[in-house]
């Protein structure tokens, strides 16, 4: 009797596992970066990087990710999705981003009701800005911010985690949104990373970036 419910509870986890990449929604591919909904969570990965032990990202591109899926490998692209049990949702505001020269992409906002230039950062955990910025928006960061160390191309910095108000991108607002600020020069544009980017849809259209809520 024990080791049929071990067989049960074995082929249950096994077919839990195998019908993971049923519900693997793509919303945007970049050079090592994927940004994909797993049952309606948004992830954002680097390969080598999982979700739990069984689904591991295994390289990733403009065109496609490669994920190893409880031990198979899985091809996907941009809106690659299998199964129905994800229903898109029908965005209200979308926000077209071209790269500049350098393959950046660059896009005109505002914090706070302030404008501004925002750099978009996939691989930046919060909205990041220096303390020249910070000052510019009127935000008193060491008397309102939490303190805390980051490590950065230049070294070891110290940051303020503060709340703002709003940001805004084209016709995209976001209300009460975690930033760090940096207590020194950098970065010199304003990181747009994914304490705004996890609460939108992101998408890539040919070279084109598309934000949507």
């Amino acid at each position: 009797m024990r080791g049929l419910i071990i067989s049960i509870i074995f082929v249950i986890l096994t077919f839990s596992f195998a019908q993971a990449d049923e519900n693997i929604v793509i919303i945007g591919l970049f050079k090592n970066k994927v940004i994909f909904k797993l049952n309606n969570k948004q992830y954002v990965l680097s390969p080598g990087e999982s979700v739990g032990d069984e689904i591991i990202l295994i390289s990733a591109n403009s065109k496609e990710a490669i994920f190893n899926i409880n031990g198979q490998e899985n091809r996907y692209t941009l809106d690659g999705s299998i199964g129905s049990s994800f229903n898109k949702a029908n965005p209200s505001n979308i926000v077209t981003i071209a790269p500049d020269s350098n393959g950046m992409y660059i896009v005109n906002g505002g914090i706070n009701k302030h404008q501004t230039r925002f750099l978009v950062d996939t691989g930046a955990t919060l909205i990041s800005m220096n303390r020249h910025e910070a000052n510019r928006f009127g935000i008193d960061y060491k008397l309102i911010g939490k303190k805390a160390m980051t490590t950065t191309a230049s070294g070891t910095e110290t940051v303020y985690i503060v709340n703002l108000k709003s940001i805004r991108i084209g016709d995209i607002q976001l209300n009460n949104i975690s930033a760090a600020v940096h207590d020194g020069d950098y970065p010199d544009i304003i990181l747009l990373g994914n304490s705004f980017l996890n609460r939108v849809s992101i998408r890539r259209d040919g070279q084109l970036l598309k934000l949507s809520n």
